[in-house]
């Protein structure tokens, strides 16, 4: 009978959404704030509605959502801050923070900068991850300089995938842009409160040597590779190996490296491209093969995610 009921429920379309949009920064209501109703479908997301915040911060679409999640966004400043509506869950009083945005140096300091090399018998797959922390009550936003900068090698033809990982949101995916100097490009992508990574991932072919360059931070970089892959080179230094993965950890003591490779090995499954989009919303899939025909990506992500995670763990406790 209660199964019966809750299917019944989220068959139901939800009533009109209303609530009040607060910026944390001030503690105030926000008026003026842009207010989108939307709704995840397999062809993407589906505008149910728009407003804009009240001078107290209230808004009201009314528009039902039908049958399944609806999603409200609203857009403050350059940021674009993301609130699921579940079904059965309230759709009125809902509170929506948003933050003020600033481009002031040090608001997001970077946790952890780390760079995977994965060597096969026939390409390097490279993943360089950058863990970012913002503590204020703040989004750090700087469209012209960027969130992160990074190189990218020649071989790469700039092609690179940039996945984003925000606080409390699921992943989404950035195209790199070019700055200069030559062969470094950007990320764009607002800095909210609490933690975020990117992941920038490419593939060269295969070599016993490779080389890169980073961007000064008051991070220190670090190389990881596989248990079975080791280097050797000028600049930099064994750390040690995460105890649990056994991963091969090295401190790079400049801002660019040149190092030998031996060995082949990987921390993950074997990725494939990954369905991107770049409006900043999560990303619900609803059509079944999608699912299958990503989940080679999907698993290889979430193995390396978790790899380095561990790697950042290890490091984070023996600082």
């Amino acid at each position: 009978m209660r199964l019966a009921l809750f299917t019944i429920a989220c068959a139901l379309p939800l009533l009109a959404v209303d609530g009040v949009v607060t910026n944390v920064t001030t503690g105030k209501p926000q008026p003026g704030v842009a207010i989108s109703l939307v709704q995840p479908s397999q062809n993407g997301m589906v505008p149910l509605g728009n407003t804009t915040s009240g001078a107290q911060g209230e808004f009201k679409i009314d528009k039902e959502i039908p049958p399944g999640p609806g999603l409200l966004q609203a857009t403050f400043q350059g940021t674009t801050y993301n609130q699921i509506i579940i079904p059965r869950s309230p759709t009125s009083g809902i509170q929506v923070k948003v933050y003020d945005a600033t481009n002031k140096a040090g608001v997001a300091r970077m946790l952890e900068h780390l760079i995977l090399i994965e060597p096969t018998l026939d390409s390097i797959r490279v993943s360089e991850t950058f863990v970012l922390g913002n503590e204020t009550n703040t989004t750090f936003n700087d469209p012209a300089k960027g969130s992160i900068q990074f190189y990218l090698p020649e071989a790469t033809g700039g092609k690179a995938q940039v996945v984003i990982t925000a606080p409390g949101g699921m992943p989404i995916s950035r195209p790199p842009v070019k700055i200069t100097p030559p062969g470094f490009y950007k990320t764009d992508y607002p800095v909210k409160p609490g933690e975020t990574r990117m992941d920038v991932s490419y593939t060269v072919p295969a070599a016993d040597k490779f080389s890169g360059k980073v961007v000064a931070s008051a991070t220190a970089t670090h190389l990881v590779t596989p248990p079975a892959v080791t280097l050797t080179g000028d600049g930099i230094e064994s750390a040690g190996q995460e105890p649990q993965t056994k991963a091969h950890i090295y401190n790079l003591a400049g801002l660019d490296y040149n190092v030998l490779i031996e060995g082949v090995g990987s921390l993950r499954g074997e990725p494939a491209p990954a369905a991107g989009d770049d409006s900043g919303s999560p990303q619900v899939v609803i059509k079944t093969p999608r699912i299958y025909s990503q989940l080679p990506w999907v698993l290889g992500l979430a193995f390396a995610i978790l790899a380095l995670g561990g790697v950042m763990l290890y490091r984070r406790g023996a600082a």
